[in-house]
This record gives C-alpha cells, sequence and structure tokens, in this order.
C-alpha cells in the first residue's frame, strides 16, 4: 500500500468513527498524477446524492504531460462502494452533525483507493483539549525519557 495523500486536518476539526475504503473512478492522465503525489483532501468531503457516493473538492493536479484532454482539477469523482454501505451511510449521514470526510487515498494493488470517515464535527473547546492532552502526554514522555 503506497499512500499518496493523507488529511492530517481532519483528525483536528473531527471526531472519526466508521473508515470505509472505497474505489475512485479517475480517468487516465488524474492516475498518472495521482503516481506522482499530486494530490491533495484538504477542504474535500463525501456526499450521497440519488444513491451514489461522490468525492467533491478534491485537488489532483493536471498531469504535464497530457495531450488534448485536461480534467478540471477539482472536478466531483464517484466513489465505488457496494449497495449496502452506501444505505448504511446514508442512514448516518442523516442523523444530526455527521458528515463523511476522506482522510487518505492510496495505492492498493495498483488501484487508487480513498479512505473516508464517519465524522462529528468538533467544538473549539474539544480542539484545546485535544491539545493539552497531546501536550501532557508529550511531557509525561520527556521526564520517562530523562529519568
Amino acid at each position: 500500500m503506497k499512500i499518496i495523500t493523507e488529511n492530517r486536518e481532519a483528525r483536528h476539526n473531527y471526531f472519526l468513527e466508521n473508515t470505509f475504503e472505497a474505489g475512485i473512478v479517475l480517468v487516465g492522465c488524474e492516475v498518472k498524477s495521482l503516481r506522482e503525489n499530486h494530490a491533495n483532501l484538504k477542504d474535500s468531503y463525501v456526499v450521497i446524492r440519488d444513491g451514489e457516493v461522490f468525492l467533491l473538492n478534491c485537488f489532483i493536479s493536471t498531469f504535464e504531460k497530457t495531450g488534448a484532454f485536461i480534467p478540471d482539477t477539482k472536478r466531483t469523482r464517484k466513489l465505488l462502494l457496494h449497495k449496502q454501505e452506501i444505505l448504511k451511510l446514508t442512514r448516518k449521514t442523516k442523523e444530526q452533525g455527521y458528515t463523511l470526510i476522506p482522510t487518505k487515498m492510496y495505492f492498493k494493488d495498483g488501484k487508487v483507493k480513498v479512505e473516508f470517515a464517519l465524522a462529528k464535527g468538533k467544538k473549539l473547546y474539544d480542539k484545546k483539549d485535544d491539545k493539552m492532552k497531546a501536550d501532557l502526554k508529550r511531557y509525561a514522555e520527556r521526564q520517562i525519557k530523562l529519568s
């Protein structure tokens, strides 16, 4: 498994509950661009429309040696999931505060996969609390290392 890009900001802004893996529909020059790690998941999200799942606002730069056809860098891309998974996600996202956030994009057996999570947004005090816990943990590890 070769990781193309990660959305590190997702863990900071959301409580991630369940993760799902999906294939993604791409054109050839996008795959070539992904092989060179030219992608960004920041500010991207997943929506469900008419029983289909789509990745929105994901930036995949254009491949340098592309010919006449140049796709839009932030176009809507379809994700490939089983029907039962889509129904489960639809029910969960109808609940208050849940959203679908992509966390990783990677190659698995030569195919591009997107990992996304069912997430709930954090409040400002949740973010401060997480930062405080990380600082305390780092401080404790330093004290153990020194002694």
